[in-house]
């Protein structure tokens, strides 16, 4: 998808940003979206991937328990002039932003989406950004528009044209087949990336999902590919037939830091992701696994046994300063640093339960979030503001979970096509 940046007049997309209100109200107003002229396209009528949009915008904002949409409406339908140009008084007293837009046909057979933001009782615009699409990519416009809202609402960076990575299991026993799956964050446009010939474990996508590196058994042990997501090519991380498990890219996507176990130790290092010789992060004796980037790359978390159980540790990108973060009871593994880099979520073990925890980045206010018995492996929303997390249930069969941590209220199973487990949510996607 092409973003395009228009800077025209005329009642065509303008680019800008205006500053967001901090106090905007959380009742955002989804009319139908408009259409200059209503033409056929190969996924329906650009009249019909209007209304479409108009309601998966309003159904994305849904489901970030921190908004109240009011849905798209008929009787609210504005005409093209009007996306430009709103009535607020309209919508002053039921909401305090208002999302309008338009899908136009194009000559080249794309579609070009046009999103807007206003603040209603200010009665200006907060934002607006346009793309041409292909007219089967209609969700992904449409998603980005509600990103576009869920900005001017929160703050924060929407969830909702970003993708999730997970291994897809089924059958049972020795059967069992596992495969990396890739879908949107609302679980559409679901595909398999792996064939299923081998096992598979912890998918971590790049910043833009672009590649996918993951663990492959494919050799007889487990080793660490990386795969282009659009061309299939893959491979090895390091060279060599050293165990090497638990990827994960930097922000950048420029390097990938992971365990190798050498000579019955397990330690920390870190290579480019096109491959090469890796470097070496930690030395002490036992397990070092699980590392996660700070956002700002110079930081990496991971999970270490030196002190006799799980707990999370901290260190320099380059090895250096190495601390202990967790002190509360129980064991904490699989940390992973939030996109603001203010808490770590982790995996909390005791008393024969795994729970979903938070923390702050420096150790303190650690609580727990989940009820188990068997939940872990959780994964931040780009938002900072949601985590998917898998949960067992005590039969041997995994799915992926949600929870908001600024709305509250129980976490919301996400559905898979089959069971699912090891997730990782990627940002915005190019």
């Amino acid at each position: 998808m092409t973003l395009l940046r228009y800077l025209v007049a005329g009642g065509t997309l303008l680019a800008g940003s205006a500053a967001i209100a901090q106090d905007a109200a959380p009742i955002v107003a989804v009319p139908p979206l408009s259409t200059p002229a209503d033409k056929p396209t190969p996924s329906g009528s650009t009249a019909a991937l209007a209304w479409q949009a108009s309601k998966l915008i309003a159904s994305d904002l849904q489901s970030a328990t921190e908004l109240m949409p009011i849905p798209p409406d008929q009787k609210d339908f504005y005409s093209y002039p009007e996306v430009t140009a709103p009535t607020f008084a309209k919508w002053r007293g039921r909401a305090g932003l208002l999302v309008t837009g338009f899908v136009q046909a194009r000559a080249d057979g794309r579609v070009t989406f046009g999103c807007y933001v206003y603040d209603v009782q200010k009665g200006r615009e907060l934002d607006r950004t346009g793309f041409a699409v292909d007219p089967q990519d209609w969700r992904r416009a449409a998603h980005k528009c509600s990103g576009l809202a869920y900005k001017a609402a929160t703050g924060a960076p929407g969830i909702f044209d970003t993708r999730i990575a997970y291994v897809s299991e089924s059958g049972t026993g020795d059967a069992r087949v596992r495969r990396i799956a890739l879908m949107d964050s609302d679980g559409y446009d679901h595909s398999f990336i792996t064939a299923g010939e081998t096992m598979v474990l912890t998918p971590r996508l790049s910043p833009s999902a672009a590649r996918v590196a993951y663990v492959s058994y494919m050799t007889g042990r487990p080793q660490v590919r990386v795969r282009d997501v659009g061309s299939g090519a893959e491979h090895s991380l390091v060279p060599g037939d050293a165990m090497t498990f638990a990827p994960r890219f930097s922000p950048d996507g420029n390097r990938i830091a992971f365990s190798m176990t050498i000579a019955g130790n397990t330690d920390i290092y870190v290579v480019d992701s096109s491959g090469g010789m890796p470097r070496r992060l930690t030395t002490a004796p036992g397990v070092d696994t699980d590392p996660s980037f700070s956002p700002d790359g110079t930081r990496i978390l991971f999970e270490s046994d030196r002190s006799g159980d799980q707990q999370v540790y901290a260190m320099n990108a380059d090895g250096s300063d190495q601390r202990r973060l967790s002190f509360g009871a129980g064991a904490h593994a699989a940390p992973d640093w939030s996109p603001a880099g203010d808490r770590i979520a982790f995996t909390w073990r005791g008393g024969g339960s795994l729970r979903v925890g938070v923390m702050n980045a420096d150790g303190s206010d650690e609580h727990v979030l989940t009820s188990g018995p068997s939940d872990e492996g959780a994964t931040w929303g780009p938002s900072g503001r949601d985590m998917v997390f898998q949960r067992s249930d005590g039969a041997g069969r995994r799915s992926l979970y949600r929870i908001s941590i600024a709305g509250g209220g129980d976490a919301q199973q996400i559905a898979t096509p089959q069971d699912a487990s090891d997730p990782d949510w990627s940002g915005p996607v190019d």
